[in-house]
């Protein structure tokens, strides 16, 4: 029996129990009709081996000190605590990490030892995304988004937080920030969406990316490095990225880019990082325009990378981004 804890208004637990919140996955029902938008797993079988996938590239970064369960107007968010190393880190404020699309906190691993070494680190799985929150209701519109993670770092009883977002989690956490800012000390968006409109590019990439993911192993190292695609060289991570597919029906907000008179209303100190090859953006282009939109804001292109500088170029991320929350304190 889990014994619960209480932070702020919200009971969460020290340790797993997932038999007390996931039902049998059964064939469709009336109430499965009801909610075609709500994210879902196929089935149980493929729940527990995405999990276990997932344990096994956990097991790759920093070990978590706790799971959490807040609860939200749109269901149940998982939350994993790293660190800090030493007690005298407890005192800085922490960081909270947001996902990319089609995966979970587990694509954190290069960046969870060193971000937890200095300072409390939350990761967060996005209710719509395969993890293990569970969503009850629809989150399709922005400002419903910013709902959902008002009310997770509520629950957690975080009043001020360094926001870390990736690819759709970059969105998020620029959404965030527009939105929603109060608990804002600083945003730091890796290769995010939001700034322009995705273009087919991106899609195609996704599509040959998923492709060779089934290449001989020979073959995926010389494909990995013309896509810049690390899930192709990094065995649990391709496990985890190709048992998501299988296992979950994804269900969440389009992230929709934001107008410049949005990005101008932002004033959380920002820090943008851009690989060089990126397809979902145009580097260069929101390089020289995001400065120039939102006040103070910085921006930086990261060379030999393309839409995974926080993997491909793990230690020198980690660095950038632990000096730039340091120098907003």
């Amino acid at each position: 029996m889990v014994q619960p804890y209480h932070v702020g208004d919200t009971v969460v637990s020290r340790t797993r129990d997932h038999t007390r919140r996931w039902p049998p996955v059964s064939r469709t029902t009336t109430r499965d009709r009801a909610q075609r938008d709500v994210g879902r797993y196929v089935n149980d079988d493929l729940r527990e081996r995405y999990f276990a996938a997932c344990d096994a590239l956990y097991a790759m970064g920093a070990l978590a000190v706790a799971e959490m369960d807040v609860e939200t107007s749109f269901g149940t968010t998982h939350v994993y605590r790293y660190g800090p190393d030493h007690p005298s880190g407890d005192s800085r404020i922490p960081v909270v990490l947001v996902h990319g699309a089609g995966s979970c906190s587990a694509m954190w691993y290069p960046n969870t030892p060193a971000l937890s070494a200095e300072r409390p680190v939350y990761a967060i799985d996005t209710p719509g995304d395969p993890g293990r929150s569970v969503q009850r209701e629809a989150i399709h519109q922005p400002e419903r988004a910013a709902q959902w993670l008002e009310e997770t770092l509520a629950g957690l009883g975080l009043d001020r937080v360094h926001l870390v977002g990736s690819s759709y989690g970059g969105w998020l956490a620029l959404n965030q920030a527009h939105r929603g800012a109060d608990r804002l000390a600083s945003v730091t968006l890796l290769d995010p969406g939001g700034l322009e409109k995705v273009g087919l590019r991106f899609f195609v990439w996704i599509f040959v990316s998923l492709f060779a993911t089934f290449a001989p192993k020979a073959l995926r190292p010389r494909l990995a490095a013309w896509l810049e695609q690390p899930v192709l060289v990094v065995p649990q991570l391709r496990t985890m990225m190709h048992l998501g597919v299988r296992a979950y029906r994804i269900r969440r907000p389009a992230p929709l880019p934001l107008t410049e008179d949005e990005l101008a209303t932002i004033r959380t100190p920002l820090y943008l990082v851009l690989g060089k090859r990126s397809l979902l953006v145009h580097p260069q282009r929101q390089v020289e325009r995001v400065p120039r939109v939102i006040p103070g804001a910085r921006a930086e292109i990261v060379s030999n990378t393309g839409h995974g500088p926080q993997i491909d170029h793990a230690e020198e991320i980690n660095r950038r981004m632990l000096e730039f929350m340091h120098s907003t304190e």
